[in-house]
């Protein structure tokens, strides 16, 4: 852990990219820190505030352009930050507009550029469709299925070498190359929202030991039946799928 004993989960820039509820990922790690009796707090850090060097976990939500854009000057400036605090064991989880600014550049639909931060080696063009639903993607063991909801119009190339999170089975993941996400030293991107994080408790669990080391076991049973019933909704196939899509289309 980068500071004392307890460990500290920053929520970056929530009043801008926390559009999708990935709030939900900060509560998940913190109470699946406390239950094996570690010490966490939520360090929120507004978009006036610089990033500081001094938490154990910095996680980035999504958000539409023009929030991403707000944000991206911010981000930039805390990069180096973000990068000592990662050198000393802190972890990145950043999903959907977060995932897109930890790559070198996001491109919109009308050309315009929002730089990114350049943690990974990766770059985002607006596509089209738009990718909404449900997806299911196969990790790298030892990790389980994962489950997620997304929805962005983003096409995110990993530049030469670098690992997706994992193979996508259904849905649209980075819309490339049939991946989604991407897993570096301690970063993890990914396009999954629901929060991907309580949706999929060893995931969050692979965070907490890049931070703290082995962890104890828990019993995540209620936890396991919501990520197997997503799992059975995000590969629907025939008349089930169809009923999705007409539902999603409602809003």
């Amino acid at each position: 852990m980068t500071g004392d004993s307890t460990l500290r989960v920053g929520l970056i820039y929530p009043e801008l990219l926390g559009t999708y509820g990935d709030r939900g990922n900060a509560v998940v790690l913190m109470q699946r820190a406390r239950w094996r009796g570690l010490d966490a707090e939520l360090v929120e850090v507004a978009a006036s505030e610089p990033i500081p060097d001094s938490l154990d976990f910095y996680l980035f939500g999504g958000g539409e352009d023009d929030p991403q854009s707000m944000a991206a000057e911010g981000m930039i400036k805390g990069s180096a930050n973000i990068e000592r605090a990662r050198a000393g064991g802190a972890a990145v989880l950043a999903v959907c507009a977060g995932f897109q600014q930890i790559g070198h550049r996001y491109v919109a639909a009308d050309g315009s550029e929002i730089p990114g931060m350049g943690i990974v080696d990766a770059e985002t063009r607006a596509g089209s469709p738009r990718l909404i639903g449900e997806v299911v993607v196969e990790p790298e063991a030892p990790l389980p299925r994962l489950t997620g909801f997304e929805n962005h119009g983003g096409r995110t190339t990993l530049g030469p070498g670098v690992r997706p999170l994992g193979r996508v089975v259904a849905g649209g993941g980075n819309g490339i190359d049939g991946v989604d996400g991407v897993l570096a030293e301690r970063v993890l991107g990914t396009y999954l929202h629901g929060p991907v994080l309580p949706r999929n408790p060893a995931l969050a669990d692979r965070l907490l030991s890049w931070v703290v080391g082995e962890l104890a076991p828990l019993d995540s049973t209620l936890e396991e039946d919501l990520r197997q019933d997503r799992l059975v909704a995000g590969t629907a196939t025939g008349l089930r799928k169809w009923w999705q899509e007409r539902l999603l289309a409602r809003g």
